[in-house]
This record gives structure tokens, C-alpha cells and sequence, in this order.
């Protein structure tokens, strides 16, 4: 199949921080390309932002509903292949349902949906469509995220018993909201965020990569989430204990009013033969500690890597690659996804194009966000993931 994978964007025109974020990472390989979109619920400011990015006038459409419906009636070898959604929570559901159900893939921006039904029902949409569904739980695309995965996968570290993650940021420790800062307002506000504010933003990315690199499930929690900004509606503040499906244990802390913190995202896990520690502000380098040898370090692109991290490289050692790389890994193994279904090609289970967040997912990460705010209401009461 020798052509690039067509996408349509729902979302991240003017003003939008995460939709040029998506742009980049879909154009970083060279495989997939941006043909139309409806970035906005403004029409008018729609079109304007596809003009900004060259797009022909008549693929800048007004709103989702006239995107999909106008790709579905062009010819095969025309239309878009797959939609990126990178709005706000609350319009995940509603145009990843309508392009499953005009037969186009979908990728969209974390959390799947708006609460826990909605996941579900979309859940059992993609199952029914046969269509491919991915999630932009972009962590899981660093190179040593997926070597800490396959150390742990090949049993190198013994059987896992603790799991801490930490995700604290500090950019919502006054009320940024009141100031009309637009990324602040959405993810405050009950009826655009869900049930969730710093659990559903962040808290979830602590969660998804927990289970990615240990490949435990969370079978159960404890919570307390806090607003500590006066009149906040939505969680600034989240500390979960954790019980994993293998027996581990663990503990989960998501915070926006950590001052001074920027997005320090981490994680160390610990097993009976040792232990990995990595950083997301220094992705490049991962500490692996072990029961009876010295502690190593292991950086990204070097040759005593595995073949998932491998995979994920781009640039020679010492030669950073941080977000857009990581984010570009996501799209990359999701359009090769695409192609190889276009092309009729059978996919292992273990190839690189199977590699990204599917919609199973993405219903436990809104099971979670549900479970982390029942609890708390029930004063840290061990809540059940409902999956």
C-alpha cells in the first residue's frame, strides 16, 4: 500500500494547545496525513483555523457531524481513513461514536468518554464495528517505558509487590480559571470534565502507565481527592492506595496545586529480584536496582536495549527525544494499524502496530476516575473498579 494514512481532526483549532500537539506527533514519520477537520463548534472559526493549516476550503468543515457525513460520501481513495478527536471530556463520546458507525477508525484524546456509561456503550461500538480504536495515553510511547514493560513482561525483576506512581503539577494552585485561561476553565468545570478534575486530567496518565509497564490491573482503591482552591468545583489534589491483581500494592498521587512542579510524572516499581525508576522530565534515562549487583543506569538508543524500545527510537544516543517523540510512537503504531488492515495483513499480537492504548483502556481509566471519587464521598472506603 504505497500512500500515507488519511486523518480528519475533531477539534484543536485556534487557541488550542493539544491539537497542534497531535499534528506534530501525526506528522512526524512521514506516514499519515491531515486532510480535513472541524476544529472548532464555532463554523466560522472552524474554517478559519483550516485555512491556517492550508487545508482545501471545502474539507474545513462546520462541525463534526458535516465532517464525517461529507468523508463518508467521497470515493475510497479519497476520504479520510481515521478521525482524531482532541476536544474537551464531554466531546469524546459523541463524534467517536458517529465515525465508528460511518466506518472510520477513531484516536482519541485521554479520557475515552465523559463518565463510565459512556465508555462502556462505546466500548461495545467498537467491538460491533470491528473498527480500530486507539487512545492518546502518550507516556506509554517512550522507549524505556516500553523497556520497563518487557523487563517486567520476561519476569527480570521477580514478581512485582509495590508500585508507587507520582504525577504533581503545580499550574492550578491559584483559581486560574477566573482569569478566562482557556485550558483551565474546561478542566474545572463539572460539565465539561466529568466527574473528575485532577484525577480525570492527570491521574489517569498515572494510572494507565502504572498497568502498561507492570501489566497488572487494578483490582480495588482507597481515595481521598481534595479541592483545596476555594470555589473549585473538580479535585485539585489526589492520593489513592492501590491493591493490583497479582497481590501487589501501591500508592497513586495526582496533585495541581504542587507549586513549583511542572509535569513530573514517575514511577518506581519494585519487585522480589529488583526495582526500575523513570522519570518523565529525564526520559532518557531509566535506574534499574537489583537484590545482589550494583545499580545501573539504562539510556535510550543505546544497543543493550530490547526491540519494543528500539522500535520506539528515532535519534542516536544522547540525542534527546521527550513528548512529541513519544506522543508521534502512539501515531505511528496506530497507522500502521490502519495500513496493515487496509492491506489485508495479519498483525502479531506482539508487533510494534498493535503497541497503543485501545479501548479497553480507556474504560478502565473512567472506571478508575469513578471509583477515586466514590471512594473519597465513602471517606477512603476500598472501592472496587467497576470493569
Amino acid at each position: 500500500m504505497s500512500r500515507k494514512i488519511r486523518y480528519g481532526m475533531v477539534g484543536g483549532g485556534r487557541g488550542a494547545f493539544i491539537g497542534a500537539v497531535h499534528r506534530i506527533a501525526a506528522a512526524m514519520d512521514q506516514q499519515i496525513e491531515l486532510v480535513c477537520g472541524a476544529f472548532s463548534s464555532d463554523p466560522e472559526k472552524s474554517k478559519a483555523s483550516g485555512a491556517d493549516l492550508f487545508l482545501p476550503p471545502e474539507r474545513c468543515y462546520g462541525s463534526y457531524q458535516e465532517m464525517i457525513k461529507a468523508e463518508a460520501a467521497l470515493p475510497a481513495d479519497q476520504r479520510m481513513d481515521f478521525i482524531a478527536i482532541v476536544t474537551p471530556n464531554h466531546m469524546h463520546f459523541p463524534p467517536a461514536k458517529m465515525a465508528l458507525e460511518n466506518g472510520f477508525h477513531v484516536l482519541s484524546d485521554k479520557p475515552a468518554t465523559f463518565n463510565l456509561k459512556e465508555a462502556k456503550e462505546l466500548g461495545a461500538i467498537v467491538k460491533k464495528s470491528g473498527l480500530i480504536y486507539g487512545l492518546t495515553h502518550n507516556y506509554t510511547g517512550y522507549p524505556l517505558v516500553k523497556q520497563a514493560r518487557d523487563m517486567i513482561k520476561e519476569g527480570k525483576l521477580g514478581k512485582i509487590r509495590k508500585v508507587v506512581v507520582e504525577y504533581p503539577q503545580g499550574w492550578l494552585a491559584t483559581r486560574l480559571e477566573e482569569s478566562g485561561q482557556k485550558q483551565a476553565s474546561w478542566r474545572t468545570d463539572p460539565k465539561k470534565s466529568g466527574a473528575g478534575g485532577c484525577v480525570g486530567d492527570i491521574g489517569t496518565h498515572a494510572e494507565n502507565l502504572a498497568e502498561y509497564i507492570t501489566g497488572l490491573k487494578i483490582k480495588e482503591l482507597a481515595a481521598d481527592i481534595t479541592a483545596f482552591v476555594k470555589g473549585r468545583k473538580l479535585d485539585d489534589d489526589v492520593n489513592v492506595l492501590l491493591r493490583f491483581s497479582n497481590g501487589a500494592k501501591g500508592i497513586l498521587h495526582s496533585s495541581q496545586i504542587s507549586v513549583g512542579e511542572e509535569n513530573n510524572l514517575n514511577i518506581r516499581v519494585y519487585g522480589e529480584l529488583g526495582g526500575i525508576e523513570w522519570h518523565q522530565k529525564e526520559p532518557n534515562t531509566m535506574l534499574v536496582k537489583w537484590l545482589d549487583q550494583p545499580m545501573q543506569v539504562y539510556r535510550t538508543a543505546n544497543g543493550y536495549l530490547g526491540k519494543n524500545a528500539a522500535a520506539a527510537t528515532r535519534t542516536p544516543p544522547a540525542h534527546p527525544e521527550g513528548y512529541l517523540e513519544a506522543f508521534a510512537n502512539i501515531y505511528k503504531n496506530f497507522a500502521n494499524a490502519i495500513r496493515a488492515r487496509l492491506s489485508k495483513t495479519k498483525v502479531s499480537k506482539d508487533d510494534p502496530a498493535n503497541d497503543f492504548p485501545k479501548i479497553e483502556d480507556g474504560v478502565r481509566g473512567m472506571a478508575f476516575i469513578e471509583a477515586v471519587v466514590a471512594s473519597s464521598k465513602k471517606n477512603a472506603a476500598w472501592t472496587k473498579l467497576d470493569v
